[in-house]
């Protein structure tokens, strides 16, 4: 089955057509080169947002499609640009079966300590308002591709989506138990632009005393806090020495410490992500406050990928996973396949 898997991100469409063994045929670069290439045989679309109806990849046709505009009150930010690239594709690839493919997914069934917040039930269920959690699909495939290189399923798992957005989750017996990102992707770890977890009396405080409008603080808290606000930049490699750098470790080191208490220890520590797969020195430095949970990093392996670089006997095993999102979306639109032949 030839798979074009869509990512829809907040500024890019990233477009990948996968052959039946998972080998790339291409990789283009916007929506006209689609035109020249194979017919794919199915479409599977990232979508950020499943809400709690959607825990499974999804045929998408019109009752579904209007579900998944009707979640766009819960992700205002992301959930329009997945729809954006639902209809982008199919305007230029009209008839293929399209599949959508959860960022929440993952997530869905976090336990209840895990995934419900301190707030009135009377909102809790009115609004829908838990702990969804996101990178749902690069956290899967890091599970999935970390059980390939240790030949087994790891116990006691922590995955460090640190891209442009970041998260935590941890991971039992390849199940999501907890993770950092929570209602919104703004939950949790300093990011690039996003603030990460805010004490919420700051953020009415500002309102009070600032006026500012809530479009305008969502706005900040999204594209003007984070790394950018405290260095300057938000790009990773431009940042060296200091207190911004000192923010970010300390929010990481004490979110995989948070993980590894959500799974009562920790056996194997996962690196995924542009920052992840490649920024050596903040692994580095990561890992060296979290010397006491048993992670020691070979300075020796620090430049390889999709593979360990812990030091060998290490109470905790390290690795390094490309993050490959478009393949964990193939198997979802293939596994779904298997189910509903009827729709192929």
């Amino acid at each position: 089955m030839r798979i074009l898997v869509v990512n829809a991100g907040s500024s890019s469409l990233k477009l990948s057509l996968l052959d039946h063994d998972d080998t790339v045929l291409a990789r283009p670069a916007g929506l006209d080169d689609l035109r020249d290439l194979p017919a794919p045989d199915a479409i599977g679309h990232r979508v950020v947002h499943g809400g709690a109806e959607f825990t499974d990849p999804v045929l998408i046709d019109d009752d579904v499609e209007a579900r998944l505009r009707a979640l766009t009150e819960l992700a205002p930010l992301h959930q329009p640009k997945s729809l954006h690239g639902i209809d982008a594709v199919r305007a230029v690839r009209p008839g293929v079966p399209e599949v959508a493919c959860f960022d929440t997914a993952f997530h869905a069934h976090l336990p209840e300590a895990a995934a419900t917040y301190a707030l009135p039930a009377a909102w809790r269920e009115k609004y829908g308002i838990r702990r969804y959690g996101f990178h749902g699909l690069s956290h899967a495939y890091a599970t999935r591709r970390v059980t390939e290189l240790l030949g087994h399923v790891p116990e006691r798992l922590v995955v460090c989506h640190l891209g442009a957005g970041a998260s935590l989750c941890a991971v039992a017996h390849g199940r999501s138990v907890d993770t950092t990102m929570g209602f919104t992707p703004l939950e949790g770890l300093v990011m690039a632009t996003r603030s990460g977890s805010v004490d919420p009396g700051l953020l009415l405080w500002l309102q009070e005393r600032t006026g500012l409008a809530p479009g305008e603080l969502a706005d900040t808290l999204e594209h003007r806090s984070g790394l950018l606000a405290l260095t300057g930049t938000a790009d990773m490699r431009e940042i060296g020495e200091g207190l911004g750098l000192e923010v970010y470790l300390h929010r990481l080191r004490a979110g995989v410490a948070a993980m590894a208490a959500a799974l009562g220890g920790l056996d194997t520590l996962v690196f995924t992500g542009g920052v992840g797969e490649h920024a050596t020195g903040v692994r580095r430095r990561a890992a060296e406050g979290l010397g006491f949970l048993g992670v020691a990093l070979d300075p020796a392996r620090e430049d390889t990928t999709d593979a360990e670089i812990g030091v060998p006997g290490a109470p905790v095993r390290a690795f390094v996973v490309t993050s490959r999102e478009d393949l964990e979306i193939a198997a979802g639109v293939r596994a779904l396949c298997d189910r509903r032949a009827d729709a192929w």
